[in-house]
């Protein structure tokens, strides 16, 4: 199977500090799945690196309060197009990212507090019926 992931998780220095998030059981699949890495902040238009960011009443800001919400939603449909154009059947994402995060994000304070949500990038590849997975839920790729 083909499944677009997160590019942190696959050791690239794509997140808004430069670094990765590299996830040894996401970079397993690779022995039974073709893994094609995306980075949809990226995609956007956003540097790396960048302030942090997280969603807040349908928003995304940054921590200097700059209002990044077009970035984020140009390269979620950027990377829905990197889906569609490689074929793949299933997205594994970074937790809690306000791109990625499936399920729950930071809620905006930037005190990292979660609250119950989809970072831009899984809520609309949801809205389009794609699987999402967590990098926590590899063993269902299995």
């Amino acid at each position: 199977m083909k499944l677009l992931v997160s590019a942190c998780l696959m050791g690239l220095c794509t997140r808004f500090d430069g670094e990765s998030k590299a996830n040894s059981q996401v970079l397993a699949l690779a022995g039974g799945h073709s893994l094609i890495p995306v980075c949809p902040e990226q995609l956007g238009g956003l540097p790396t690196p960048r302030p942090a960011s997280e969603l807040r009443g349908g928003r995304v800001i940054n921590r200097l309060g700059v209002d990044v919400t077009a970035a984020f939603v140009r390269g979620a449909e950027e990377a829905c197009q990197v889906y569609r154009l490689c074929g793949c059947e299933a997205a594994v994402l970074k937790l809690r990212s306000p791109s990625c995060g499936k399920g729950l994000v930071y809620d905006g304070s930037f005190s990292g507090t979660l609250t119950a949500g989809d970072g831009v990038f899984a809520a609309l590849l949801k809205a389009r019926g794609v699987a999402v997975y967590g990098e926590d839920e590899t063993h269902l790729m299995e």
